[in-house]
């Protein structure tokens, strides 16, 4: 580097003899090594080396791809004068070799600007040895490490820079750069790297972008390693912000939960923008209801919220806290100010600098943004809380406010920006909404679940028929309300009905469908239609409601309106179970050997679709058997598929146990995963069988001449029973049913008596035409009957069989003493 300082340093010639002395010298060899013509021509030229010449010196120069070679020369002070020679071959007119003309010129000859140029560089430079002792530096890289080139010249790096303790120094940490420079000079090939460090002296952390290259000699051997770097931390915490806020997008507001969403939002900023978020929250927004109006606030006024969240670097304040515990903000605090002025506030425990502007680390220079007015605000209090800033956003969403959250700094000396106070009001902003969208839908979800649960039956009805059992549990948490019911109804000649539907959608619209569906087939159901006419009129019903939801009153489709049902009857007394499906899984039955008998049916089209029939089915029980009635929420799962489901519910009904109770939680702990969004809805019944001896019928001949006869068959039974005071009710009631029958029926006509949880009297006969209650007037002759019987029991009804119809009425027993 001897000849760094001399301007224009210019090219030497030198003409040399074929027996290697210097025949010719040119005037820039005087300028460039000190030599005149006098004291060189004649000489040998190897006198010029500093080290002994190479064999072939000077033919073996200028020779080859690579015609230049780096050589030593003396000066005439006695100093050395790194050169670059290239030999050129001199030839006669009869091409005789007439020696070589050699151009020497000095290595890394440059203009003193261009010296100028590279100490005065902004970025960072430097030359190391494959050791890693320092070469060269420039002023920059001098400030970077805090030491000068004379300090540094000729040591290894870490005798200089002693690696930190990484426990203790994390920030400080350069190793990824050392490590960058050895393997460079290990490899010989380009590197770029981007290391975050706060350098010596320096309170911030800064980020530097650095490329490394090999410089290899003439042989192509690694001989240093040289390096430049700039100052990027601007650009690198502009770009760190933004990664933030692609975070907040993806990992904010995931569930419609409130607490959850306010954990997202303390979670998310942690530790690469702050080290430690809280999340206060009024009561209300906790519960899903409206918060208090903004007008209603006081600065002035106690605040009194609730921590939703918090989330902390420190081991020992990353602690979530108590379930909403409460907090209270004082009057006048930073935070009362900030909710009722709805804006967002930032202390810091720094002071200004000198003119009044603030200072930022070693290359951030000034701060691009502009602080809104009000901010910052200088509060060394803040340092009693461990703190060296924070910046205090209002939570506030569609003109609600919601509560407050604070982003705080603790150890990490960084001043906060305006460009930071933007980002926590952006992440603010986002997780308002998705707070204030959880408190909606809590508040949908509740009132939707209470609907619901208002429309399903509080409890089962009393019948003998079978035993029941059932369970509904609405969708996980951040699922809305379903339309899943289930329903069980005491029919004509001690059946029931067992009845178990879904509607399709969610939310509130679906819970009021559901009402009106259930309530529709227990109309129908008092109609004793068969399963699948009942399904029919519910089909009818579905697409006339979804006609009533369009202005237009047109027809939606079945999957914007539909719903599905499964029906079904059973029959004691012929231990008979009839059902039709519209669109729903078929009942799963397992007799009391465990074996499953098969279903003989198919799922017909969900309601809603029109125009296409529903199958009816019919098989016959043993007693004891086990029907589960059950919505898809309870098999299906994004883990299973329905087949998947119904082959593990059939697996777990096999569980021995004496209660249906117990077996309904078995099968909901087993079934329901954590993951499930659906509702669930469980109907178990086990059949019973009506003892034979407890139903008595008699063939009735068309002539009212037999009316005595029934009476008197009547009242044998009713005594045969022990339930003799029922025999004068009884006796008027056949009376009266039988008369109309021969009268108005058509044969073959029917009496059966059956003993159940009422005294049952049913009459049949082949006519389709169905008796009426009407008003009888005073010089009437008739119509007084039904009436009568009206008056004398329980309730009394028609119901239409394949081949006539059924009157029937019943009266509870009087109790045996």
């Amino acid at each position: 580097m001897e000849m760094a300082g001399k301007q224009d340093a210019p090219t030497a010639v030198v003409e040399v003899d074929p027996d290697g002395m210097v025949s010719g010298w040119s005037e820039g060899g005087r300028l460039l090594l000190g030599w005149t013509a006098q004291e060189t021509v004649g000489r040998p030229v190897a006198d010029l080396l500093v080290d002994p010449p190479p064999r072939g010196f000077p033919e073996g120069y200028g020779a080859g791809p690579d015609p230049t070679g780096f050589t030593a020369l003396r000066h005439r002070d006695g100093s050395t004068v790194d050169a670059v020679l290239t030999a050129h071959p001199l030839f006669g007119p009869d091409g005789r070799s007439m020696g070589h003309a050699v151009t020497v010129q000095c290595w890394g000859r440059r203009p003193v600007v261009a010296d100028r140029a590279f100490e005065q560089c902004p970025f960072a430079l430097g030359v190391y040895d494959p050791e890693l002792r320092f070469l060269w530096i420039n002023a920059s890289s001098g400030r970077v490490i805090a030491h000068s080139e004379e300090q540094v010249l000729g040591k290894k790096y870490r005798e200089v820079l002693p690696e930190f303790d990484r426990t203790l120094f994390p920030e400080r940490d350069d190793k990824p750069y050392t490590d960058k420079l050895s393997e460079v000079a290990r490899t010989g090939e380009p590197a770029r790297l981007i290391t975050v460090f706060r350098p010596r002296g320096s309170d911030y952390a800064n980020a530097w972008a650095t490329s490394i290259w090999p410089v290899r000699d003439a042989a192509g051997r690694v001989c240093a390693i040289a390096n430049w770097g700039f100052d990027m931390s601007a650009e690198y915490w502009a770009r760190q912000r933004l990664l933030i806020l692609n975070e907040a997008s993806g990992g904010i507001g995931r569930t419609l939960d409130v607490i959850g969403t306010a954990q997202e939002l303390a979670r998310t900023p942690v530790p690469g923008f702050v080290d430690r978020v809280s999340v206060d929250l009024f009561e209300e927004v906790l519960r899903g209801e409206e918060p208090p109006s903004v007008s209603a606030f006081d600065p002035g006024e106690t605040i009194r919220l609730s921590r939703a969240a918090q989330h902390s670097t420190k081991v020992d304040a990353d602690q979530a806290p108590e379930a909403m515990a409460p907090v209270t903000h004082a009057p006048g605090s930073v935070a009362a100010r900030c909710m009722a002025t709805g804006r967002s506030a930032v202390e810091l425990t720094a002071e200004p600098g000198e003119g009044g502007e603030w200072a930022f680390g070693p290359g951030l220079a000034a701060d691009p943004a502009h602080w809104p007015p009000g901010n910052p605000v200088i509060d060394g209090s803040i340092a009693d809380d461990g703190l060296t800033g924070r910046i205090t956003v209002p939570l506030r969403a569609r003109g609600a406010l919601l509560g407050v959250v604070s982003f705080s700094r603790l150890d990490r000396p960084e001043a906060f920006t305006a460009d930071d106070l933007i980002l926590a009001e952006e992440l603010a902003a986002k997780a308002a909404v998705a707070i204030d969208n959880a408190r909606r839908y809590s508040r949908e979800r509740t009132t939707a679940l209470t609907l619901q649960r208002s429309l399903l039956p509080q409890v089962l009805p009393n019948q003998e028929a079978v035993e029941v059992a059932s369970r509904y549990l609405p969708g996980g948490t951040g699922a809305e309300v379903g339309g899943d019911w289930f329903d069980v109804i005491p029919l004509s000649g001690a059946r029931v009905a067992l009845v178990v539907g879904d509607v399709v959608g969610h939310g509130l619209h679906a819970s009021a469908s559901m009402g009106r569906l259930r309530t529709a087939v227990r109309t129908l159901a008092d109609v004793d239609l068969p399963p699948d006419e009942l399904l029919t009129h519910l089909d009818d019903l579905v697409l006339h409601l979804a006609g009533d939801h369009r202005p237009d009153g047109h027809f939606q489709p079945a999957g914007e309106s539909g719903a599905t049902c499964l029906y079904t009857v059973y029959d004691p007394v012929s231990r008979r179970l009839s059902f039709a499906s519209a669109g729903h899984p078929l009942p799963l039955i397992i007799a009391p050997d465990g074996t499953r008998p098969p279903v003989p049916a198919h799922p017909g089209p969900p309601l809603g679709v029109g125009g296409l029939p529903f199958e009816a089915a019919e098989l016959e029980l043993p007693e004891g058997s086990l029907l589960a009635l059950y919505t898809d929420g309870l098999v299906r799962s994004h883990e299973r598929d329905v087949e998947e489901g119904i082959t593990e519910l059939q697996r777990v009904l096999h569980h021995s146990t004496t209660s249906l109770e117990d077996l309904c939680d078995t099968v909901m702990d087993d079934m329901l995963l954590d993951s499930r969004t659906d509702d669930a809805a469980l109907l178990l019944a086990r059949t019973r069988a009506l003892d034979p001896h407890h139903v008595a019928d008699w063939d009735v001949e068309p002539d009212t001449a037999q009316v005595p006869h029934a009476r008197k068959f009547a009242v044998d039974q009713v005594d045969a029973w022990g339930l003799e005071e029922a025999a004068f009710v009884t006796e008027l009631v056949v009376s009266e049913l039988v008369t109309n029958a021969i009268r108005y029926g058509e044969p073959p006509i029917r009496l059966r008596l059956i003993r159940d949880s009422s005294l049952i009297c049913e009459v049949s006969d082949a006519s389709n035409t169905a008796p009426h209650l009407r008003r009888a007037r005073a010089f009437d002759e008739g119509g007084r009957g039904l009436l009568l019987v009206a008056q004398l029991t329980q309730g009394w009804g028609t119901r239409h069989t394949g081949n006539g119809k059924t009157i029937w009425c019943a009266q509870a027993p009087p109790s045996r003493t």
